[in-house]
């Protein structure tokens, strides 16, 4: 394995899945890399026949109610291999600063003397859904877009953007939550017509577009036995024929 002077970490984003949606620095930074930390989501399945023999992959990915290696495990390795001399890639889906704790593995490797460095990528949260022929914003549709962890409870935020039709609705990690976050919205005052877009499997051939209304999101996905990874996507840009109507049919017609 390479030895440098002074290790390094390199938080990198992915994008959304296809490796050709990397940036070129990303893949640059990737095969120059000794040790390569990385999510389950992203391109690294694609890549990694194509590493050198000497890295050492740690693999840290996430599963919907499993998560093997916790945050600050996770940050202790990054830092561990970098003051051990080694050139360290954090390969990320997405975008590292999306709902990725990028933010967090940067602290942690500051706080260790750890030079550190973000390379962006293309977050799920605008590609997915253009995978599936949906603007996130639209001229006279929508203006802005909200960007919300399904974890979490619905907060101010999210309720006002959902009660402004010209503000879209992204919904990350939000498949088991989805029961949740409408009833809430519905509880709130939320119009239950509000249209709703699930798409599974973002640019893959398994790729497919559940359309519903805020009110019946749930239900139409528990029926479809919708499943992570998934982006839901919430406000009129999610109506069905606003744009490349051919394409989301043919996206709709695998359910």
């Amino acid at each position: 394995m390479r030895r440098t002077r002074v290790g390094r970490v390199d938080l990198v984003g992915g994008g959304p899945g296809p490796a050709d949606l990397m940036t070129v620095r990303a893949y640059r930074l990737l095969m120059a890399a000794d040790v390569v930390v990385a999510d389950r989501l992203g391109p690294f399945a694609e890549l990694r026949n194509e590493l050198p023999s000497h890295v050492e992959v740690i693999d840290v990915g996430k599963r919907p109610g499993h998560h093997p290696v916790p945050q600050h495990e996770i940050d202790a390795l990054l830092v561990e291999r970098a003051l051990a001399g080694h050139r360290v890639v954090r390969l990320k889906g997405g975008d590292p600063f999306v709902l990725g704790r990028g933010g967090e593995e940067v602290l942690a490797c500051e706080a260790a003397g750890v030079p550190v460095s973000v390379t962006p990528g293309v977050s799920s949260a605008i590609s997915v859904p253009q995978a599936a022929g949906i603007p996130v914003t639209h001229r006279g549709v929508a203006s802005a877009v909200h960007i919300i962890n399904g974890h979490g409870d619905l907060t101010p935020s999210a309720l006002a953007s959902l009660s402004d039709p010209t503000v879209t609705t992204v919904v990350l990690m939000g498949v088991a939550s989805l029961p949740r976050l409408a009833a809430s919205a519905a509880s709130h005052g939320m119009s239950g017509d509000i249209p709703v877009a699930i798409v599974e499997n973002g640019h893959t051939e398994r790729q497919r577009t559940i359309r519903s209304t805020l009110a019946t999101a749930a239900r139409d996905a528990a029926a479809a036995q919708v499943v992570n990874p998934s982006v839901i996507v919430i406000g009129e840009v999610a109506r069905a024929g606003l744009l490349l109507p051919t394409r989301a049919m043919i996206a709709e017609s695998a359910t």
